[in-house]
């Protein structure tokens, strides 16, 4: 059994980070703030060119829900050639009708527009009507992969469901857990699950480093950032946890 550790990057100094503290996959971001959104073209350049391991980028141009207009689609498909012409080794993305189900035949665009690289179904799949029909509808628009927390907040409370969809899914799709994995619950999460991949921002908050700072804004310049040690202890109790 082959572990595998996702980590969220939202910066350029992140992604060395993750890489050097045992990740075996970066999901590339902008703005936490909303979940994450597309990044920029300098920054999926910048990524490629610093990361030998695996690169998905997030497709997703807003935050909020997940049932997208026909200019925001467009917006996708752009972003997907983008992606493959830069270099990386998959996409994200995760759409939904307004009744909650699987947008398949867009997906399915999507899936077809992005080959031969891969497909991750993001945590829209968390805003389901049906997780266990969800499931088969990703699995028919070709994705590889679903992140999901099994329709909770935190993935250790959402374990018992995405033990469920493991067992369903029978080996046709990836489930990888994720949304408040740590350390602290990783092998838990793993034994309940039996997942064989993880996704974590592992994220910390930075002071800006700036010199000068007007008080009279009142604002937060703390940036999101990966924390690499605890990066290397989620990847050592899952090297461990694979051994024993």
């Amino acid at each position: 059994m082959n572990f595998n550790l996702e980590i969220i990057a939202f910066t350029i100094e992140s992604c060395s980070i993750a890489q050097a503290s045992g990740a075996t996959r970066i999901e590339l971001c902008d703005n936490p703030g909303d979940g994450g959104t597309t990044p920029s073209y300098g920054f999926i350049k910048a990524a490629r060119a610093a990361l030998n391991i695996e690169l998905y980028c997030m497709i997703r141009p807003r935050g909020g829900d997940f049932f997208y207009s026909d200019a925001e689609f467009e917006i996708m498909k752009s972003d997907v050639q983008m992606c493959k012409q830069l270099g990386c080794d998959g996409v994200v993305i995760g759409m939904l009708n307004k009744d909650g189900s699987v947008d398949k035949e867009r997906s399915k665009q999507l899936v077809t527009l992005a080959y031969p690289t891969g497909v991750t179904f993001q945590r829209a799949f968390d805003r389901v009507n049906d997780p266990f029909k969800a499931l088969e509808d990703v699995i028919e628009t070709g994705c590889e992969r679903i992140l999901t927390s099994g329709l909770v907040p935190n993935c250790l409370d959402g374990a018992p469901l995405i033990a469920r969809l493991v067992q369903q899914a029978n080996g046709r799709i990836v489930i990888m857990p994720g949304s408040g994995l740590r350390s602290s619950n990783v092998i838990e999460v793993a034994a309940i699950t039996g997942a064989t991949e993880f996704h974590t921002s592992a994220r910390i908050f930075e002071a800006t480093t700036m010199d000068f700072v007007v008080a009279g804004m009142e604002e937060d310049l703390t940036t999101v950032i990966v924390d690499g040690k605890e990066v290397q202890a989620i990847a050592a109790l899952l090297k461990s946890y694979q051994q024993g």
